[in-house]
């Protein structure tokens, strides 16, 4: 057993009173009062807190020192499985086809071009590794192309902070115009005349609040064309696939709001499509000389597609044009200019429906029990080819080009593992678990084919729950250096995410949040009764809002987990709930409720906060992980827990903390370095179940 001692998180407590209700709180010392200023000059954090989290990063090393061999050989496991001079399918557009590839040992792509139809010669965009190169952390989030291919824009975060400069090249002399977009969100786009940059605002709290354009060759001469004044409202900006139109959409979980801009005249004032109404969600496509609104409108829970004229675009004129029906989750759309495309969600499985100017539709078929299914626009609107990616917990990725007059598939890229993969060598396996209310939960299990199902498997059971996010039945490489040690991989599809639609979310939300802890709990029960595992042989993960279902089941039921690993948690719900000066706060408190103006909202949130619920209570080992620049969850959220935890804990089992001090809620940005991160957590999870490899119990 590891010795070594946790740091010593001192205390000082401040009584909160809100709605003449009262909380005390031991650790708020640890948010820094400038913590603004933080996410943009990470030097700038106080300096006792900083030598607080140096000290817990030091206590995690320590605890976690006798798995480093085994972290470097699940490191190079997982490594191996990744190609290293790997590249995405080229996207035809115009004259050029555009692609991304990774040089041979590069943490990042180089986005690149060539002519179409021939081998090269390639004409490179940017090479993100070179420009990262020296830096602690780089990662260029958003990439686009002029659509008369002379600019490239890419939008750079160089703190995780998701505070992004937008930098414009100029493809005839590969150098970057001068004046560049400062405190951006991220979100831009060129108008199809490829005459103007639209870019999105991030203010002083990180939020998206406002849309400026500006000359694509031009610098400082930003125009302001939209504001939003509703401080819960997200900002995006896009253009239509038709190209017809500069779109700016706005909105939350439960309502939405889209003006649009016409391309022929980019300096126009935005017009509203339709004004925003109490739990309306709205997203309209351009297709064929009129607007297609994907919708759940007059109680269509699961989402319809209506129709309206292109100049007659409020809520009255809408009729429908595909009915909606119960169980059938339409997730999002797609046009092209003889095809309208969409993805569906039916019994908690993906699909594509294919819909051609006759109204004449089809469903292109898939073949295995559990799978994960997209599509991914290309850049032409005027084709009959779309592009979908198709994978199964057990089969690597298989890009396939489709045309959709001909209803045939063109196999374009199968992912490489390059340290080989067989996929009859693994099982995976479509479960249920039932609810105490009735309720049927998918649960996705991936182990190696003739597992022996008595109950002595570890496994890994993630779960996140939260949002109207599904979590797919993907295939993960990274999860097979568990599963071919003898481990059980899990997924619990629970109620609060989108696997078996909007209805599944609504399930999962707000006041009835508590079901998607129960369902994780359910889920875990049902796999000890049917042998895939025991009691005290499973770990927990999630990550960011799955942090907050890790929390709450750590409070519920304990005696279930030999680990929980909690990654970036949203954890300290009440109090994060009642700062409106977070990035993330009033856009969401349609997901979980206003307790600061809310007395029933304040109690329910309280009954489950984990951090307000931690007891004396023998807790599992738990790894808490965070980025000191999430401006998602920020860095406190985790600290708090690691602190509180260890103070109320009663079985002596370890809680770790280990924070990124240079990067933010997705983690260290390289490809490669974010596998390190991974096979931290992955040694962490088999010495919470006492495996030899690691070292035994902690």
């Amino acid at each position: 057993m590891t010795q070594a001692t946790p740091p010593a998180a001192r205390k000082e407590r401040v009584e909160i009173t809100q709605l003449g209700r009262t909380r005390f709180d031991d650790y708020s010392w640890m948010k820094d009062e400038n913590w603004q200023a933080v996410m943009r000059e990470p030097a700038l954090l106080r300096a006792d807190i900083r030598a607080h989290l140096e000290a817990e990063n030091a206590y995690t090393k320590a605890m976690m020192a006798p798995t480093e061999a085994l972290q470097a050989r699940l490191y190079q496991e997982m490594r191996g499985r990744v190609k290293e001079d790997d590249s995405s399918v080229p996207a035809p557009h115009g004259p050029w086809e555009y692609f991304a590839r990774y040089a041979p040992g590069a943490e990042h792509p180089i986005y690149a071009r060539k002519p179409r139809g021939q081998v090269g010669p390639e004409h490179i965009l940017i090479d993100v590794d070179a420009q990262a190169r020296g830096k602690a952390f780089y990662k260029v989030s958003a990439a686009e192309h002029a659509p008369d291919h002379t600019l490239f824009a890419y939008a750079v975060d160089e703190q995780g902070s998701e505070i992004h400069t937008i930098y414009v090249r100029d493809l005839s002399t590969g150098e970057d115009l001068p004046g560049p977009v400062t405190n951006s969100e991220g979100s831009f786009a060129f108008s199809p005349d490829s005459a103007f940059l639209f870019w999105v605002h991030r203010n002083e709290n990180g939020r998206s609040d406002s849309v400026y354009r500006r000359p694509a060759r031009g610098a400082g001469d930003d125009v302001l064309v939209y504001a939003e004044q509703d401080e819960g409202f997200f900002v995006h900006v896009d253009v239509s696939e038709s190209g017809a139109y500069i779109l700016i959409q706005t909105g939350n979980g439960a309502q939405s709001e889209t003006h649009t801009i016409p391309a022929y005249d980019p300096t126009s004032p935005p017009r509203l499509f339709h004004a925003r109404e109490t739990d309306l969600l709205y997203s309209p496509t351009h297709w064929n000389g009129a607007w297609r609104v994907l919708t759940n409108a007059d109680g269509a829970t699961d989402f319809k597609i209506m129709q309206c004229a292109e100049d007659q675009t409020g809520r009255a004129h809408w009729t429908d044009m595909i009915a909606y029906q119960p169980g059938r989750y339409i997730a999002a759309m797609g046009a092209y200019k003889d095809f309208l495309v969409r993805l569906e969600r039916v019994d908690a499985l993906p699909r594509i429906v294919v819909r051609d100017l006759s109204g004449t539709e089809h469903v292109v078929d898939q073949a295995e029990e559990a799978y994960d299914l997209d599509f991914s626009s290309t850049l032409e609107f005027d084709t009959a080819v779309t592009r979908f990616v198709y994978n199964s917990p057990t089969t690597p990725s298989q890009t396939f080009d489709y045309d959709m007059a001909t209803r045939t598939r063109t196999l374009r890229k199968t992912q490489e593992i390059p340290s080989g993969h067989d996929p009859a060598a693994y099982e995976c396996r479509r479960l249920i678990a039932r609810a105490d209310d009735g309720a049927e939960i998918p649960v996705t299990v991936l182990m190696k084919r003739g597992q022996k199902l008595d109950g002595s498997a570890p496994m890994l059971l993630y779960g996140y729950g939260s949002y109207g996010i599904s979590i797919d039945a993907n295939f993960s490489t990274r999860r097979l250096s568990l599963v071919d040690r003898g481990w059980v991989y899990a997924i619990a599809h629970v109620r609060g995410g989108g696997d078996k639609g909007h209805s599944w979310f609504e399930a999962g939300r707000r006041f009835t949040k508590i079901n998607t802890f129960t369902d994780f709990i359910a889920s875990a029960d049902m796999l000890i009764a049917q042998g895939y595992t025991s009691a005290g042989r499973i770990v927990a993960e999630g990550r960011s809002a799955g942090g907050l279902l890790m929390g709450a089941i750590a409070n519920m039921r304990p005696d279930l987990w030999a680990g929980i690993i909690g990654g970036v948690p949203f954890i300290d719900v009440l109090n994060t709930m009642s700062d409106a000066s977070l990035p993330l706060t009033p856009p969401e408190w349609v997901e979980w409720g206003n307790p600061l103006e809310d007395e029933a909202a304040y109690d329910y949130m309280a009954s489950y906060s984990p951090y307000d619920n931690i007891a004396a209570k023998p807790y599992p080992a738990v790894l808490s992980t965070g980025g000191l620049t999430d401006p998602r969850v920020t860095y406190w959220e985790p600290q708090k827990w690691a602190a509180k935890l260890r103070a109320h804990s009663t079985s002596g089992r370890p809680v770790l903390l280990r924070m990124n001090m240079d990067a933010g809620h997705a983690g260290a940005a390289g490809r490669f370095d974010n596998l390190k991160e991974i096979a931290h957590d992955y040694a962490f999870a088999m010495r919470a179940v006492g495996d030899a490899e690691a070292g035994g119990e902690f």
